[in-house]
């Protein structure tokens, strides 16, 4: 049990901080009084203490004082602020985890003085358990806290290690936000069925269980997606009309260059300012 007495300490507990909460708890991985989590809103507080049953705090020093793993999972935009006021209050802990896109381990380790850092990207479904986390780890991270991070980090589904940080942001760019993609590729799908005539909760079961399906199929058959893709492509049907729009509309074009837009923010992000 790598979290066996270790108190893990949210400081941000947004939804990805509350969906680690939770693997942490389904899985048995720790109980909730090893939990401790700050957030500048009560109100989210309560809601929190409602549901899990865990401590929390106003304060992002109190949270980190307790920690023997401290988990940052705030937005990029308020990391200096929250860096600083931890400063000094964490030197001890044992590990620190990051969540936070575009935050390099060096700017974390020096704005902590604590060397001993994981940097992860996990994305939305790990709200669920059926998330993917890309990570790393510095130098100063032993083997057994990289033990405990794959364990934190496994609550959100899977999870993979890579040895390079540069890793991290194409992972940012890919995983990260790639559910962003494939949610707008439904929307612009269940648009088009309510266009037809279907009714909007027809199209959306349609398209949902279509795209669930697909995936499915994908994992189980093992065949790389252009093998699958035509398996239902007749010559001259319906599939071979639909895929020659998208080709002509430079589709693949379009989601090379949202990738690559997003891998330029995520590294901008990281950026000193």
């Amino acid at each position: 049990m790598p979290l066996q007495n270790t108190t893990v300490a949210f400081i941000g507990s947004g939804v990805m901080g509350e969906a680690m909460i939770k693997g942490l708890l389904n899985q048995q991985l720790v109980n909730s009084q090893q939990i401790i989590a700050s957030d500048p809103h009560p109100e989210r507080l309560q809601q929190l203490e409602a549901a899990y049953q865990i401590k929390t705090t106003l304060s992002n020093s109190e949270a980190g004082m307790q920690a023997d793993l401290l988990v940052l999972s705030v937005k990029p935009q308020v990391l200096d602020k929250v860096l600083s006021e931890l400063r000094g209050q964490v030197t001890a802990a044992p590990l620190v985890l990051s969540i936070i896109a575009g935050a390099q381990i060096e700017s974390i380790a020096a704005g902590l003085d604590n060397a001993r850092v994981v940097r992860s990207m996990p994305n939305t479904p790990g709200q669920i358990g059926q998330g993917i986390t890309v990570w790393t780890a510095s130098a100063e991270v032993a083997p057994e806290q990289r033990a405990q991070a794959q364990a934190l980090l496994g609550a959100l589904g899977d999870e993979m290690y890579v040895e390079d940080e540069r890793y991290l942001d194409m992972a940012t760019a890919l995983s990260g936000t790639g559910p962003a993609y494939t949610f707008m590729f439904m929307e612009a799908m269940i648009d088009a069925g309510v266009h037809m005539g279907f009714s909007r909760r027809d199209a959306e079961r349609l398209v949902i269980q279509t795209m669930r399906g697909s995936v499915e199929y994908a994992i189980e058959s093992k065949l790389h997606p252009a093998q699958l893709r035509n398996q239902v492509t007749s010559p001259g049907g319906t599939s071979a009309a639909a895929i020659y729009e998208m080709e002509k509309g430079r589709i693949r074009t379009v989601i090379a260059d949202a990738v690559w837009a997003a891998y330029r923010r995520a590294e901008a992000l990281g950026k000193p300012k």
